[in-house]
């Protein structure tokens, strides 16, 4: 399905976001983590780039190997960086004849060795030239766009970040997915500031439990300097190992979502870092089997 219609059918939409592991052992540990996540009835899964689309390939296979050995929805996410329109064109259409109709678009970052990165003078600078690309040729696709509720590194401006957003709507997005935050407060004001720029399109949020101390940092140097609340830091800080620091960010992740249950948000993607004892854990915490007794 589209991920727009299960958007439509569903008051919360639930899904999983995945990256595509670098060796081959890996990437079938990670389809054994898919089905044990799968009991959980997610709406769909998605996966992701590396920096610079260094995971193209890996990214490719993983798709089709979900399509393909699953009857979930799963949606791939596509990158500006690194690609000429002929690759993101070729790209599309091997997803159209694969059945795969559901792309998160993105500018992407830079290659991290490359400090003076240029992009291709026959590609996207901007990712809502590419949204506008895939509804131009593929229209029947489903196109998502990358939201940054405590703003994006690169654009300090506020106002003008939004203005980028819209930008993504205006060219055809179907539905926004967030950065991951860990103030919903963060979250309630940028959906507000959304409202306030005629973006209507629904807004996913995107949690990601704490696992480990050196994860925690690794995340806001990730995310482009996240906001790590103070009361987060104090408890994670307080644990006693990294035993302990992955049951605080199942607690927080789990708080976090009942709120955003209770504000009725439209969706929430788990990043689960290929990982999936901490979203079953959140499931349990939440009193739940399965995301059906969610929406």
């Amino acid at each position: 399905m589209l991920v727009k219609d299960l958007l439509e059918n569903h008051k919360t939409t639930f899904s999983f976001e995945f990256f595509p592991p670098k060796e081959d052992a890996a990437a079938d540990r990670l389809l054994q983590t898919i089905s044990n996540l799968m009991p959980l009835g997610p709406s769909y899964v998605s996966v992701t780039y590396g920096a610079g689309g260094t995971t193209r390939d890996r990214t490719h296979d993983l798709v089709l190997r979900i399509r393909e050995q699953t009857n979930i929805t799963v949606v791939s996410h596509l990158t500006c960086v690194g690609s000429s329109r002929a690759d993101i064109h070729s790209i599309l259409e091997k997803y159209q004849d694969a059945g795969i109709q559901n792309i998160l678009a993105l500018r992407g970052d830079p290659p991290q060795c490359q400090e003076n990165y240029v992009q291709p003078a026959d590609g996207f600078a901007y990712a809502a030239d590419l949204v506008s690309y895939i509804k131009k040729h593929f229209p029947e696709m489903c196109v998502g766009v990358a939201g940054f509720p405590e703003g994006h590194p690169s654009t300090p401006n506020r106002l003008q970040e939004i203005d980028y957003l819209k930008a993504k709507v205006d060219a055809g997005a179907d539905y926004i997915v967030t950065q991951l935050f860990f103030e919903n407060r963060d979250f309630y004001d940028y959906c507000e500031r959304c409202e306030l720029a005629g973006i209507h399109v629904p807004n996913i949020a995107g949690i990601m439990p704490v696992s480990t101390k050196s994860g925690l940092i690794r995340t806001a140097e990730l995310a482009g300097g996240a906001r790590i609340p103070a009361r987060l830091l104090k408890s994670v800080y307080r644990a006693e190992n990294d035993e302990y620091v992955e049951k605080v960010g199942i607690h927080w992740a789990t708080e976090q979502i009942r709120d955003l249950l209770d504000h009725d948000v439209r969706g929430i993607q788990f990043f689960t870092l290929n990982s999936s004892e901490a979203t079953l854990e959140i499931y349990k915490s939440l009193g739940v089997r399965d995301s059906t007794q969610l929406r």
